[in-house]
């Protein structure tokens, strides 16, 4: 019974320290880094933009025909 309360307070404890662990391996971008980053996802903002003009320019008119227009 002892041994299962040790292992439950030691969970939490396990947490803190790779919590800790992980936040202070982080580091900040560097500029270059940053600016890479929002490159890549400025372009992917523009290639989903394109993809769903596209999907829509193409299902308005088949929409159109199936449905007769009405």
């Amino acid at each position: 019974m002892s041994e299962k309360l040790t292992e439950f307070a030691e969970i939490p404890q396990q947490f803190i320290k790779e919590g800790t662990q992980f936040v202070n391996r982080c580091t900040k971008p560097s500029k270059e880094e940053y600016i890479q980053l929002c490159r890549a996802v400025a372009v992917g903002f523009v290639v989903m933009g394109f993809i769903g003009y596209f999907v829509k320019l193409i299902h308005i008119p088949i929409n159109n025909i199936l449905v007769g227009g009405a």
